[in-house]
């Protein structure tokens, strides 16, 4: 991930591994459930500098989610990003195998809305960032020249992590979407300059068999450890 945030100054350092088996949060741990509200409260860790990363069975209608900076002081337990296990490097999941979810997700966890518009289906700016053209809708796929506004200057942003394209088209923040991280990050979490925020990353496993075929997320730069025992 830090290979998908060079040039934003944001670099991040794993700190701690660890697994926890429960069929429930494996499977039924989204944002608008009992489940992921449980998994949170129970296993949240740090402050809001610390970025807690949940690795689940999470599908429809999502693959993952996120908090955004300025929701930490309501409910801190809650704050984080969870994603699908299938979508880390190597995965099965065959269009989210890159890791890019996890950088996705992140995004918004620093602050970033998504560059298409979300909900109202128009070409206004609701991503607040002047140098993301306007997008109507999310992309799939990479389809090459997409422009869903064509009355406004500039192609849709198929590349930007912050779409929906797959993995393997994604490559690039804007700089004006770097500075809105800087300064979300540095009002809400007190994140600033070389401040790098230590990851926590929790396996939730369906089974305990399922322990040795977990992959771990790769964060370029720093050391993996090796899988252990679950606890």
């Amino acid at each position: 991930m830090n290979t998908h945030y060079s040039g934003s100054t944001f670099y991040f350092v794993l700190d701690s591994i660890t697994r926890t088996t429960n069929a429930d949060w494996f499977r039924f741990a989204r944002e608008d459930r009992a489940e992921g509200t449980a998994m949170k409260r129970a296993l949240h860790s740090g402050d809001e500098k610390v970025l807690n990363v949940y690795s689940t069975g999470v599908t429809y209608p999502t693959i993952g989610y996120s908090t955004y900076p300025w929701q930490y002081s309501a409910n801190p337990y809650k704050d984080g990003v969870v994603i699908n296990h299938e979508t880390v490097p190597g995965g099965s999941n065959i269009y989210y195998n890159e890791g890019k979810q996890l950088t996705h997700e992140t995004g918004h966890w620093l602050g970033l809305y998504h560059v298409f518009d979300d909900g109202r289906s128009s070409c206004s700016d609701t991503d607040f960032v002047a140098d993301t053209p306007a997008q109507k809708f999310s992309t799939f796929g990479c389809p090459t020249e997409r422009d869903t506004c064509p009355d406004q200057p500039g192609l849709d942003s198929i590349h930007n992590y912050m779409d929906y394209s797959y993995d393997s088209c994604m490559t690039e923040f804007t700089p004006g979407q770097i500075e809105r991280m800087k300064a979300q990050t540095l009002t809400y979490r007190g994140i600033r300059g070389q401040t790098w925020p230590p990851i926590i990353l929790t396996h939730i496993m369906d089974l305990p068999s399922t322990v040795a075929s977990a992959p771990i997320p790769v964060i370029t730069g720093v050391p993996i450890p090796a899988p252990g025992p679950h606890p």
